[in-house]
């Protein structure tokens, strides 16, 4: 690809970025220095140095840069691996935010091959977070016609769909400033079999990026989740899962777990992991969706043992 092309799509998708502020403004300037850094100079003697001068506490964000540089080269260019590469190698710790950066490539980029782009990648799990890094986008970046309008792309599979809402969810956790009534006035506003999804977003949202909030502010969100508190306890522990596997569980992720799932962020992360064995990769069902019914699962055994307790 010329350097000329890919400086054409980087002052494009930097064009496209809405100002910000608060967390959502440091999550973006983060995604997008990882962004420039891979356009700049892929190589990885000179790229992961660059990553890991950011701080853990936000370094996945700029590996989610990677995944969206990676992909524009690899949208262009269909038969170079570079993403797929990457994860094998030094991102693999960091697959999870990379392919989300995919999903944000996609759809600035158009989306009609999201699914077919996603196919593509190995992990059979982890490949639908470029589904919610599409999600995600479409929210964060056009509110009007996919928050307000509540448009849902007609070019997504059936599970493509709940995916999708999952980083919807998270966009609307970013767009309402963190706001734990905005927040529910909104997703309360779609229709009712999407409610479980958005909630599991915007769950994941504040557990993993947003910003440090009280633990009154926690437990309100817990309540205004309402029969959706499930979704909340399994968003709590994707976050303990990724901030565990990048080396450390922030204060927040921590107290998050505490709240929603009723443990510390250790346990919630060993969790995601146990329930991450085994899952079968043929048949009809989304490994990706067999892992959530897991995480799931456990918490109802866990709910259904303490209420037992006082029969």
């Amino acid at each position: 690809m010329s350097f000329s092309l890919l400086r054409f799509l980087r002052k494009s998708i930097l064009r496209s970025v809405p100002k910000a502020k608060g967390t959502d403004q440091r999550v973006v300037t983060t995604v997008m220095e990882g962004f420039r850094a891979t356009l700049e100079d892929s190589r990885y003697e000179v790229l992961v140095p660059r990553l890991n001068e950011v701080e853990p506490a936000w370094r996945g964000f700029a590996y989610e840069g990677v995944g969206l540089g990676f992909t524009v080269f690899e949208y262009f260019l269909p038969w170079r691996k570079n993403l797929q590469d990457f994860v094998r190698g030094p991102g693999a710790p960091y697959i999870i935010p990379i392919y989300i950066g995919a999903g944000l490539a996609i759809g600035r980029l158009g989306g009609r091959r999201l699914e077919w782009f996603a196919a593509r990648l190995e992990n059979p799990v982890f490949r639908w977070m470029v589904v919610d890094g599409y999600g995600f986008y479409k929210g964060f970046f056009s509110r009007r016609r996919y928050l307000e309008e509540q448009e849902i792309p007609g070019h997504l599979s059936p599970y493509a769909r709940h995916v999708f809402d999952q980083g919807l969810g998270r966009s609307i956790w970013f767009a309402n400033g963190e706001n734990v009534e905005k927040v529910t006035r909104m997703i309360a506003a779609f229709p009712i079999n999407r409610q479980a999804d958005l909630w599991g977003g915007a769950g994941f949202a504040c557990a993993y990026a947003g910003s440090p909030m009280e633990r009154q502010s926690l437990e309100a969100l817990r309540k205004a989740a309402g029969p959706y508190k499930s979704q909340l306890a399994l968003a709590g522990t994707l976050a303990a899962k990724r901030r565990h596997g990048f080396g450390h569980i922030t204060p927040h992720t921590e107290l998050a777990c505490q709240i929603f799932c009723g443990m510390s962020g250790e346990r919630a992360a060993h969790i995601a992991n146990t329930t991450l064995e085994n899952i079968p990769t043929t048949g009809s069902e989304s490994p990706y969706k067999i892992w959530r019914q897991r995480i799931t699962a456990q918490f109802t055994l866990s709910t259904a043992k303490h209420n037992l307790t006082f029969l």
